[in-house]
């Protein structure tokens, strides 16, 4: 059984960081790539970043990039988001997501994990 487990999500100044950790188990991440999402109250869910887990290609939103890195651990079969500079508007749920590269399609979904940013 597959499972996406996010962590490190919590309450922070503008300015401040946070790291957010997404722990899988019941799949080899070399085989998928990986994707963070966030989904801020009222708004629709919108990518953050993902990478290819097997060749390190990554991608960035416009909006975050410069301030936030992926990155892999294949050892622990996890996946970070190191963020940094947060905004306000970086308030969200954030969730990782996994998906076979020949496909579009996310299948594999974690519970999410809540970002404040806030003074």
């Amino acid at each position: 059984q597959v499972q996406l487990v996010e962590s490190g999500g919590g309450l922070v100044q503008p300015g401040g960081s946070l790291r957010l950790s997404c722990a899988a188990s019941g799949l080899v991440l070399d085989y998928y790539t990986i994707g963070w999402f966030r989904q801020a109250p009222g708004k629709e869910r919108e990518g953050v970043s993902c990478v290819s887990v097997s060749d390190g290609s990554a991608y960035y939103r416009d909006s975050v990039k410069g301030r936030f890195t992926i990155s892999t651990d294949n050892a622990k079969n996890t996946v970070s988001l190191q963020m940094n500079s947060l905004k306000p508007e970086d308030t969200a749920v954030y969730y990782c997501a996994a998906r076979r590269p020949s496909t579009l399609r996310y299948g594999y979904w974690g519970q999410g994990t809540q970002v404040i940013v806030s003074s």
